[in-house]
């Protein structure tokens, strides 16, 4: 967990930028909390690490230290060890499209479809009552190109049941049209 000012998007001081881009570098898995967001985690941090500046970067629970420990770390060599590597792209793909039986990634989610074609195929999945989990690709960019290739499919929404592609909007109302959709999204095919 890195406390740091700011986003790693958007960090609001230099020490923070520098951390982030060392992170980024080693691929390091983490999450940030913004300290300008709440003073009392801010001044109470602080007080709890007996550290006195931002950026601070905890694993498993335990500070680690600010920007200059953690480039005395990477200069050792002992940065990778420290911290966890983030999943490559294709693990995490396999993980996200398994994450439900049957997994819609789209534009916006169940609640709030941001695009006519993710509207149509919620309608659809919602006509089913199967159960279903959305991911939202305009959250993550990454997510968003990679699954293009991982899948070998150029658009969104993408239906996944299982781990496997069923297709996009097209394909799911050719499956429903023809009976074969609801079958499908139940395993029995």
């Amino acid at each position: 967990m890195l406390f740091m000012k700011g986003t790693p998007q958007e960090p609001r001081c230099g020490f923070s930028k520098q951390m982030v881009e060392i992170l980024h570098k080693h691929n390091i898995q983490f999450s940030s909390f913004d300290i300008f967001s709440d003073e009392e985690v801010r001044q109470g941090l602080k007080t709890y690490s007996n550290w006195p500046t931002y950026p601070q970067l905890y694993v498993s629970g335990e500070l680690i230290g600010g920007l200059d420990i953690i480039k005395e770390l990477e200069a050792s060599e002992e940065l990778d060890t420290i911290c966890p590597k983030a999943p490559k792209l294709e693990e995490r793909l396999k993980v996200l499209t398994n994450k439900a039986s049957v997994m819609l990634f789209m534009k916006g989610n169940k609640q709030e479809a941001k695009c006519g074609f993710s509207k149509q195929i919620l309608e659809i999945l919602n006509s089913t009552g199967v159960e279903y989990e959305t991911f939202d690709i305009l959250e993550d960019e990454e997510v968003r190109q990679g699954l293009k290739t991982f899948s070998n499919w150029p658009t969104y929404p993408q239906l996944y049941v299982r781990g496997d592609l069923v297709g996009g909007l097209d394909i799911v109302k050719e499956l429903k049209d023809n009976g074969e959709l609801l079958p499908i999204l139940k395993g029995e095919n």
